[in-house]
């Protein structure tokens, strides 16, 4: 069996979302969620869905080894970052290399890097009058949002569309095909 650990910082409705999908799955199964906020939305969603799930500092996360080390007792054959916010440490991209992947809400290298994540991705395809945007899954290196990239999908921008309408799309998007990207990875 398979084992998949995920970050997230906010709401978790990917993280969620992966939880279900692997729930019945014999090949592989959400273990852990962890996050750098102890008040995010996802821990009271792992709670409902009966998943560990903890919070962690700055200092467990970069300056030590304890998030490295509660990997390495997890075990996992893929760590997703679904809404997660920081960095993530070169350390812990070397001891899992090819093993870390991110989901973005736009289609990469378009709206990526420090800062470009939710509502401001969203908001910056509307300004810019896009005719087209949508989500990128990528491995995770040292850069913010320049890893390989594994999949995209697009979807239309209208001339009428607010960013809370592009939001809407972009989370279509990425309940239907992230699920399905983790499990082919998996396999």
């Amino acid at each position: 069996m398979k084992r998949i650990v995920i970050f997230a910082s906010g709401s978790g409705s990917n993280a969620e979302n992966l939880i279900k999908f692997f729930h019945n799955s014999d090949k592989a199964s959400v273990t852990q969620v962890l996050t750098n906020n102890p008040h995010a939305k996802v821990l009271d969603r792992c709670k409902k869905l009966n998943v560990s799930a903890l919070s962690f500092n700055r200092m467990a996360f970069s300056k030590t080894n304890d998030v490295l080390n509660i990997l390495k007792s997890t075990q996992p054959d893929l760590i997703i970052l679904a809404g997660f916010l920081w960095k993530f440490p070169e350390f812990i991209i070397e001891e899992y290399k090819n093993k870390v992947i991110n989901i973005h809400p736009a289609l990469l290298p378009k709206y990526g890097g420090k800062g470009m994540y939710g509502k401001y991705v969203h908001e910056a395809v509307v300004k810019n009058k896009e005719e087209e945007t949508g989500i990128t899954i990528h491995y995770v290196n040292e850069n913010y949002d320049e890893g390989a990239i594994i999949f995209q999908e697009k979807c239309k921008v209208l001339p009428t569309d607010s960013a809370e309408d592009v939001a809407e799309k972009i989370h279509l998007l990425e309940m239907e095909h992230f699920p399905i990207v983790v499990n082919t990875l998996l396999n």
